[in-house]
């Protein structure tokens, strides 16, 4: 009998991840992947179809990702992470929107728009930019500015403008192509916009401490859900670019193109570069579980702590991104060519530096 040799989902998105980055959009295989593991559910209370997974289990699997595919690890990461929202919406739009093997949640953490308080829920117009996936989103998110009818702000308890955050579905939406950046090619974060969409009350939805569906963790803060996220794609697309940059150089060096000298200075940057890595990944999941362990066993996670782990997710993120620079002179003309793996790695981690929340080491 012939031996069957079975695809791991690695080598899956291997084989496609430079089809994705010439469509501007994942793969349909790599889709498909993605439905049949519950990717995009990944956040999603099991109530709802969720994967039932843990945060600690989830960032593992979002550096796996991203070190298999930049632009896989970012989708994913982006889009469940939305999903997240799935415990502040109404359990019978959340039943609803869930119920779609292919749900995704794409959308944008910008008050892009102006939702206008009418007798029959809001109206909505509104622009946002660099919704992640948004090319295979069934659902949007949008945070607009409430008004009254008269144009007048609603104003919180505070006295401030209020803002409401919205599901907006796929029809509802207009894309807008404008993802034209050189990394992160196959997220297709492109803009959305809506004109003059009337949305019931019940499609609004509030990140407080009114959690609708009890789960788990699902109480960790968002902040810190958002860095450590982030913080771990990098950390897969470094890991990836130093497994190349190795090859790359210990091919070239075969030529004879480098004396022993030159080969002990890479050596001893290269291993540099990745004890430095190596070192921050420990950090942070060490500060990462224990602040995990204080919310199961206290409701709730020490300042310090919550500090902490805002701080190693920003390091481990800056120290990803210095090392792909140090590195990258090592690579030769490969790594400056466009259609090459390592190329489209090192532009995946650089588009990915530039998010707001990874700006400032601390």
């Amino acid at each position: 009998m012939e031996n069957i040799i079975t695809q791991t989902w690695q080598q899956k998105v291997d084989e496609y991840a430079h089809l994705s980055e010439e469509m501007g959009q994942l793969h349909p295989e790599i889709l498909e992947q993605a439905y049949q593991e519950n990717w995009f559910k990944l956040f999603v209370p099991e109530i709802y179809s969720g994967a039932g997974k843990k945060l600690p289990e989830i960032l593992r699997l979002e550096e796996e990702l991203a070190e298999a595919d930049g632009s896989l690890g970012w989708t994913i990461t982006l889009c469940a992470g939305a999903a997240w929202f799935a415990g502040f919406l109404a359990p019978e739009l959340a039943g609803e929107v869930f119920a779609d093997r292919k749900v995704c949640f794409a959308g944008s953490g910008a008050v892009g728009g102006i939702a206008v308080k009418t007798r029959n829920g809001y109206l909505i117009n509104g622009h946002w930019k660099y919704a992640s996936g948004a090319l295979h989103a069934t659902i949007f998110t949008a945070n607009c500015l409430l008004k009254n009818e008269d144009e007048s702000d609603i104003l919180d308890q505070d006295g401030n403008p209020k803002v409401m955050s919205f599901i907006l579905k796929k029809d509802e939406v207009e894309i807008l192509p404008g993802w034209s950046y050189f990394g992160l090619i196959a997220t297709g974060s492109h803009a959305f916009e809506v004109k003059n969409l009337v949305v019931p009350v019940n499609r609004t939805f509030k990140i407080n401490n009114d959690i609708k569906v009890a789960d788990q963790g699902f109480d960790y803060p968002f902040l810190q859900l958002a860095e450590t996220t982030l913080a771990v794609n990098s950390l897969g697309m470094v890991n990836h670019f130093i497994r190349l940059v190795e090859d790359l150089f210990l091919n070239r060096s075969g030529l004879k193109r480098y004396n022993e000298a030159q080969i002990e200075f890479f050596t001893s940057e290269l291993n540099r570069c990745k004890g430095e890595v190596e070192s921050l990944k420990t950090e942070f999941y060490k500060s990462f579980d224990e602040s995990w362990e204080q919310l199961l066993e206290n409701k709730i996670i020490d300042e310090k702590k919550l500090a902490e782990v805002s701080s190693v997710s920003r390091k481990l993120a800056h120290a990803c991104r210095r090392a792909a620079d140090t590195l990258f002179p090592y690579c030769g003309l490969e790594a400056a060519k466009k259609d090459s793996e390592i190329n489209r790695v090192w532009r995946d981690i650089h588009t990915a530096s530039q998010h707001a929340l990874l700006t400032f080491e601390s």
